[in-house]
C-alpha cells in the first residue's frame, strides 16, 4: 500500500465523490498535505485514509459527522485509553437508545397500519356482501306466436 494517496485514489477506493471527500476535509475530518501551483493538489497520508475509513464506518452506523470527528480525534490524542473507550462507549450508547426509541416509533406505527388495515378489510368484505349482484343482461329471444 501506498505511503500517499490522491483524491481520486481515495475517490476510488470508497466510492465517494470528489466532493464528498473534499466536505470532510472541510470538517476537519482529513488534513491533506497541500502542494503544487497554489496548492491545489491534495496528498492524502495514511492517516487521513484510516481517518476515512472510520469516518465511513460511524456513517454506517448512523453516527453523525461531529460524533464520528470527536470519537476519532480522542483516539489520536495522546490521552488514556480507558478514557478514549469511555468516551466511544457513551456515544454508542446515547446512539443505540436513539435508534431504539426510533423503532418503538416505527413498531407502533406498523401495529396502527396493520389495525387499518384489517379494519379496511373487513370493511371492505361488508361493502361487497350488501351490494347488489350484478345482473348480467339476458339474450334477447325472439318470441314467436
Amino acid at each position: 500500500m501506498s505511503s500517499t494517496f490522491s483524491i481520486s485514489d481515495l475517490s476510488k477506493e470508497f466510492d465517494l465523490t470528489t466532493r464528498a471527500i473534499r466536505f470532510y476535509e472541510d470538517l476537519g475530518l482529513l488534513q491533506p498535505e497541500r502542494t503544487g501551483p497554489g496548492g491545489r493538489n491534495r496528498v492524502y497520508s495514511v492517516r487521513d485514509r484510516t481517518r476515512l475509513k472510520l469516518t465511513l464506518r460511524a456513517k454506517r452506523l448512523g453516527l453523525s459527522l461531529t460524533e464520528a470527528k470527536d470519537i476519532i480525534d480522542t483516539y489520536e490524542s495522546p490521552r488514556d485509553t480507558g478514557m478514549q473507550l469511555t468516551k466511544f462507549l457513551e456515544v454508542l450508547d446515547v446512539h443505540r437508545s436513539r435508534i431504539e426509541d426510533q423503532m418503538a416509533d416505527l413498531q407502533a406505527n406498523l401495529d396502527e397500519i396493520k389495525v387499518h388495515q384489517r379494519e379496511a378489510r373487513t370493511l371492505l368484505g361488508k361493502v361487497a356482501a350488501s351490494a347488489p349482484k350484478s345482473k348480467k343482461p339476458k339474450a334477447q329471444v325472439a318470441h314467436v306466436r
